[in-house]
């Protein structure tokens, strides 16, 4: 078998224990009287295990028997069938997005039960996850009819759920669909007509209905954005008692074949073909012309963005652990240092230390990003604090184009290190690095290109609520450093992180002298970069803030502790960070300033001098 997964709870617990004040969520709103701290350890065990001894095995089905399509269906492989029921009966998938289900758990424990899920088998997460997804815009939009209808399957997984807004001349710009809604004779229901493509789940023999969330327009309503609504389409039609019904005329005309996550179905749907699809508007009918659709997708668009950050840590984390323990029983070379005394592992070599530390650091910080992120939101659902909802608001919007496009960019980075560690044998299907390369490189084109996700930050986060927002969240990073720039033994490491801060906000003086000049294409030029930046920043915060814990536990266990080995490396990825990846905000701030416009410059017929 090429895959290989090797994971652990050793940061996870770190995370929701140590770092993140847990007590907060699990004594508010739904969650207080529920679990608690104490049950961290037994949650995140049960999840791996599950992971690893269910989900795990059924990995190299998904990459070499596939999902198939023949006559209109798609089957997966068998193996995946029985893994999706018992990740649906552990409580690990879509029941989850029932709010009033006592056994749900936070985003933030959720989060890393779903770390291992992806890891495990990143082909088959996507069946529940998105399930989850989209029951949650039913839950938070629809009318006690379509809740009552669907809702109950989806929180069990007899009916899975899809996001369905692509469509084949219009991806990023989704005002321009043409999928129409007409209304019926029975209120709420509408005929659907259009095609959807790259729609993940959109056909597939694990469910026994397919529950699709479909952006259309109805007829008469305003054009772009605003004009589209949301719609309930399911593949077969509930009865009169909400059961499995006649067929709704939606059908799978393809599935792609694609370089990774050949497990996972990636479909093209057609809505009626023959005139008999219905679908039920979820949410009110539009308002002058003007639906509701995009901002309730908005919702899941969001969910999902953050998902796919996470999904591309765990590939980037399986390579990474791989990778660790090849090296460390690899033997190969001599050591610069002393090349009489023979050959060595390769984890003794310098370069290959430098390339570990590379991926450790960067899915420590992509974990800290991505926990954060999930712990804002579990705050601004249950706290009664209006400050502190506002607060984790301002974060999660900050936060979502980071962790969507600077976690995958790097994700893919991380395990090409991961490769080059294994030398010619990373290159080989045999070996498991190879995978987790072609699986991760989705991630940057999911759910929004991450070029998207830095038009995004600059368009939208930057400017939100006049600079407030964004303001609000530099804030944070200029109290850490204020709050521990005099720190014993990460004093010269949050020097750094300052002097990123002065050439960030510089980065962000530099940009509006662009736009004052009316150069806007100055920003649709660097935003990839800025957005890189910004994670940097970030990324080095939450990695000090890591340290600064770990330092003291190192301080107070001394080295013949049986944990000083996790505490010394969370330390040691800060350090190496800041000095090794951080600096990149210095290059990118000279990049911007100095302001080359060749690209731009260039005749179009230059690029295509073949």
């Amino acid at each position: 078998m090429a895959s290989n997964f090797i994971y652990s709870t050793r940061d996870h617990r770190f995370i929701l224990k140590e770092w993140l004040d847990m007590s907060k969520v699990f004594g508010s709103g739904r969650f207080a009287g529920g679990y608690s701290v104490e049950d961290v350890d037994s949650i995140l065990e049960n999840a791996l295990k599950i992971a690893k001894e269910v989900i795990a095995p059924t990995n190299d089905d998904g990459d070499t028997v596939h999902a198939v399509y023949r006559d209109g269906k798609v089957t997966v492989p068998e193996s995946f069938k029985k893994a999706y029921w018992q990740v649906q009966e552990n409580g690990l998938g879509s029941s989850n997005a029932d709010h009033s289900d006592p056994s749900s758990m936070p985003l933030t424990v959720m989060g890393c039960i779903n770390e291992y899920m992806a890891a495990a088998n990143a082909a088959l997460g996507p069946y529940t996850m998105a399930t989850t997804g989209s029951s949650g815009l039913i839950r938070d939009f629809g009318n006690d009819k379509v809740k009552g209808i669907f809702l109950p399957k989806m929180y069990s997984g007899q009916w899975a759920g899809t996001m369905d807004l692509t469509e084949p001349n219009s991806g990023s710009d989704v005002g321009d669909i043409t999928t129409k809604a007409t209304p019926t004779d029975e209120p709420g229901v509408y005929k659907i007509v259009g095609t959807k493509c790259f729609i993940t789940g959109g056909e597939q023999d694990i469910t026994e209905n397919i529950v699709h969330l479909a952006l259309a327009r109805i007829e008469g309503c305003v054009p772009g954005t605003k004009g589209i609504s949301l719609f309930v389409v399911p593949k077969y039609w509930p009865d009169e008692n909400g059961e499995k019904g006649e067929f709704n005329d939606v059908n799978c005309g393809g599935i792609e074949h694609k370089m990774g996550l050949r497990g996972s179905a990636t479909a093209i749907v057609n809505f009626g073909e023959e005139g008999k699809c219905r679908g039920y508007l979820l949410g009110d009918p539009p308002t002058d012309g003007k639906g509701q659709g995009m901002a309730q997708m908005f919702q899941m668009m969001n969910e999902e963005r953050t998902v796919t950050g996470l999904a591309a840590l765990s590939a980037a984390t399986v390579a990474y652990n791989n990778a660790c323990q090849y090296a460390a029983g690899r033997v190969q070379g001599r050591q610069l240092t002393n090349p009489k005394a023979g050959r060595v592992p390769i984890i003794n070599h310098e370069d290959v230390r430098r390339m570990l530390m590379f991926q450790k650091s960067i899915t420590e910080a992509s974990r800290a990003m991505i926990a954060f992120s999930y712990y804002c939101m579990d705050i601004a659902e249950n706290t009664t604090d209006d400050n502190e909802r506002r607060l984790a608001k301002a974060y999660v919007e900050v936060n979502i184009p980071i962790v969507k496009a600077w976690c995958s960019d790097m994700a893919f980075l991380s395990i090409s290190e991961a490769m080059q560690c294994y030398g010619g044998y990373g290159f080989s299907e045999e070996y498991p690095i190879a995978q987790q390369l072609r699986d991760c490189r989705i991630y940057p084109i999911w759910e929004g290109t991450n070029y998207i996700q830095s038009m995004d930050l600059i368009g939208r986060k930057w400017m939100m609520a006049q600079g407030q927002v964004f303001n609000t969240w530099l804030g944070e990073i200029d109290r850490f450093v204020a709050a521990h720039k005099a720190h014993p033994a990460l004093a010269p490491q949050v020097a750094l992180l300052e002097e990123a801060m002065a050439n960030y906000r510089e980065i962000q003086t530099t940009m509006a002298g662009y736009l004052g000049q009316g150069r806007f294409g100055m920003i649709g030029f660097y935003a990839t970069r800025i957005l890189h930046a910004t994670g940097y920043l970030y990324a080095a915060k939450l990695l000090l803030e890591h340290a600064v814990i770990a330092q003291k536990k190192v301080d107070e266990n001394g080295p013949d502790h049986f944990d000083h080995p996790y505490y010394a490396g969370k330390v040691a990825s800060a350090r190496f960070f800041c000095h090794n990846i951080l600096p990149m905000t210095g290059k990118i701030l000279r990049v911007i300033k100095e302001g080359d416009t060749s690209v731009m410059d260039v005749p179009e017929a230059s690029f295509l001098n073949l």
